[in-house]
């Protein structure tokens, strides 16, 4: 799980859209046109892994603090 400090630096759309796309792209290179499956495994799996953390199972608080714990 993601610390605090992780989660407030991407939490702006546009950083966890600008990381993937690096990544797809990336990715499209080593499948296209270098070929070392080695890599092409590893950017995909980070790829993919990126694709559920950022956006399917993103839960954005919009920086609300959680509420007090009852007693």
């Amino acid at each position: 799980m993601a610390n605090q400090a992780d989660k407030d630096f991407f939490r702006p759309l546009w950083r966890r859209v600008a990381v993937v796309v690096l990544l797809a792209v990336w990715f499209a290179w080593e499948a296209l046109y270098v070929g070392e499956q080695l890599w092409l495994v590893i950017v995909g799996g980070t790829l993919a892994y990126a694709v559920w953390t950022f956006f399917i199972s993103w839960k954005d608080d919009g920086g609300k603090p959680p509420p007090p714990a009852e007693s």
